[in-house]
């Protein structure tokens, strides 16, 4: 229903003619407020479509025009952008999350720079009424992912070798409180990974390792989601 409904909005909203500048203020007023609306649902359209690039772009429009004074409608705008903006690699400062008191996030964000699945896991437990009541608990699942990239990313770091044991991930999930995560569990998340862009790279069974690329091994996430 929510899907079918936001089509209607776009389908009505694409017939509007463009702005003119000699417009009365009350009607360049209605029709930013009719932008921001537009791009918020046309938004989190793309967001659920996993569309982040296109969801990011028009949340974006939509928190840049929202009036500052309509603080309540920032942070809702804010409420589905951090997740767009955290899965392309972009992470929002403690600075804007205190002022739109969007607390819940800090601890996200944390957990996915550091690559620290553990403590991502505990937050998302934590704030699990407020990311369900937003609709963007399963958005924040698919955080993992990318948190679990950085992790092995470090690893790769510490390392420096493009020739990394296999055993080395599992210790490190192991690590982050994935106790049941075994080897073969270990081979399947990587080789996930490397089959969805994350990594660049190959395993070899033959040696229980990973080979990534010397040029790039790990992506920018811009760059393929």
């Amino acid at each position: 229903y929510f899907l079918t409904a936001v089509d209607g909005f776009v389908a009505s909203e694409r017939s509007l003619p463009s702005r003119s500048h000699a417009e009365p203020g009350k009607q360049w007023y209605q029709r930013r407020v009719r932008g921001v609306t537009y791009n918020y649902f046309v938004g989190m359209k793309f967001m659920f479509d996993n569309e982040f690039k296109a969801a990011d772009k028009c949340l974006t429009f939509a928190f840049e025009n929202c009036l500052k004074s309509s603080m309540g409608n920032k942070r809702k705008i804010l409420t589905y952008l951090i997740p767009v903006k955290i899965s392309l690699g972009h992470m929002p400062s403690s600075a804007v999350l205190k002022k739109y008191n969007l607390c819940e996030f800090e601890n996200v964000v944390t957990a996915v720079r550091n690559g620290n699945i553990k403590l991502l896991n505990e937050t998302i437990e934590e704030h699990a009424a407020f990311f369900i009541r937003a609709g963007i608990y399963l958005i924040l699942e698919k955080l993992k992912v990318i948190t679990l990239r950085n992790l092995f990313k470090k690893i790769y770091i510490i390392t420096g070798s493009f020739q990394m044991d296999v055993a080395n991930f599992k210790l490190a999930l192991n690590w982050q409180g994935l106790e049941d995560v075994d080897f073969e569990e270990t081979e399947c998340i990587l080789a996930n990974m490397i089959n969805d862009g994350f990594i660049k790279g190959y395993l070899s069974e033959a040696h229980k390792k990973m080979v990534v690329s010397k040029v790039t091994a790990f992506p920018a996430l811009k760059d393929f989601l």
